[in-house]
């Protein structure tokens, strides 16, 4: 009996092994990444008290139409939750990229948010 979806199972053992260092706190919440094949989405965690405090995604309104790939549309994406964060009035974050590697999608949405002013 083999495991049905080893690409899965890998990331979320991953995924386990940086939970288990990585923590948010209101000061400092966790940035995590979910990447599904066609959108990409960020929120700011704050595990102490269970609560979101800002997200993003390539889904909301704030994003436009434009036909771009899917690289450019993370890097708007980091813009956007930089700003939202801005808003918040959160400026240092702890980057939690959730099993995926540090390449492409993850790498551009990191990036972007960093050249969008979050410290991590």
């Amino acid at each position: 009996m083999g495991i049905k979806n080893k690409k899965a199972y890998r990331r979320i053992r991953i995924k386990q092994r940086i939970r288990r260092t990585i923590s948010g706190t209101p000061e400092r919440p966790r940035m995590t990444v979910f990447r599904s094949n066609k959108q990409i989405y960020v929120q700011l965690v704050d595990d102490l008290n269970g609560k979101t405090i800002v997200s993003a995604s390539s889904r909301g309104k704030a994003m436009d139409d434009s036909k771009v790939n899917k690289t450019e549309q993370a890097k708007k994406v980091g813009n956007l939750i930089a700003e939202k964060a801005k808003a918040a009035g959160v400026t240092e974050v702890v980057f939690d990229r959730n099993g995926y590697l540090y390449h492409g999608r993850i790498k551009s949405l990191a990036e972007a948010a960093r050249e969008g002013g979050l410290k991590f």
